[in-house]
């Protein structure tokens, strides 16, 4: 990222309307700066109007979006980025992401990141990558742009999913990692060894998830409505777990997947 305090942004997955509005308006107001959204959220006109009224300099703020496997061609890719930031109300994304690789391979990888590519050439993006790509379609990608050229595969990751292979993976190709879900929607919260520890540091269970996160090198985009949860997620805490501590959560990995759409791609093992 640009620096240390975009390593945690404001995901807005089923936000809607006012809803998307407010929430967004709340977390820049309270000191977030990256923005996460995408085309098929439906939200990216609320998010950018929320950006607009915080009156925060467009340079201070990191915002992704990401396509959708409907423009995945050399007509509709380019017109759906540009479409994307009308909404947005920006000239560019800082980060501007394959959503999900095609279903069943139905469109030639090399033809949509290519778009991708063109669409960072056109200045639309300042990076771009891929999110809930595989090792194998992560490898397949750097094929085709360069590892040095893939920002970040943005992939679920939470206790319960932590997906140790394919961060190991992109993490050793000089790719960054984007949790989303850090929470599960929320079932990790409620989770004994994390709460235990959580007491033990004097910190929230979401509190100790990020950090877990941040220990992990993994740049995380947790989504709330609540600006008491806003605040907490992103306050500055000055705990750091221990090898012990670390393998205790690693024990609660058990594959409990929350993103899997019929459309998603063979996924790897977590361990």
């Amino acid at each position: 990222m640009k620096n240390s305090k975009f390593t945690l942004g404001m995901g807005t997955f089923r936000l809607q309307d006012q809803v998307a509005y407010d929430s967004v308006k709340m977390a820049l107001e309270e000191g977030y700066r990256h923005i996460d959204t995408a085309q098929i959220y439906g939200n990216e006109a609320d998010v950018g109007q929320a950006i607009a009224d915080s009156g925060i300099p467009r340079d201070e703020l990191f915002i992704t979006t990401k396509v959708w496997f409907e423009y995945f061609d050399d007509v509709k890719f380019i017109d759906s980025v540009k479409e994307s930031l009308t909404k947005l109300k920006t000239d560019y994304v800082d980060l501007l992401l394959i959503h999900w690789p095609s279903p069943k391979d139905d469109v030639d990888m090399a033809l949509y990141l290519n778009e991708l590519k063109k669409a960072k050439a056109l200045g639309l993006a300042r990076d771009i990558g891929v999110s809930n790509f595989t090792i194998a379609q992560t490898q397949q990608a750097i094929g085709i742009l360069g590892a040095e050229n893939m920002f970040t595969n943005q992939i679920e990751v939470h206790p319960y999913l932590q997906n140790d292979k394919l961060v190991g993976f992109c993490q050793a190709n000089g790719i960054k990692v984007t949790g989303y879900m850090p929470f599960a929607y929320g079932k990790v919260l409620s989770d004994k060894t994390l709460k235990a520890l959580a007491e033990k540091h004097a910190v929230s269970t979401a509190q100790l998830v990020i950090q877990w996160l941040a220990q992990r090198d993994i740049i995380t985009i947790p989504s709330s409505t609540k600006r008491s949860n806003l605040i907490s997620n992103l306050e500055k805490i000055n705990i750091t777990l221990s090898d012990e501590e670390m393998a205790q959560i690693a024990m609660l990995d058990c594959n409990d997947r929350q993103a899997n759409p019929d459309f998603a791609p063979e996924w790897d093992a977590s361990r």
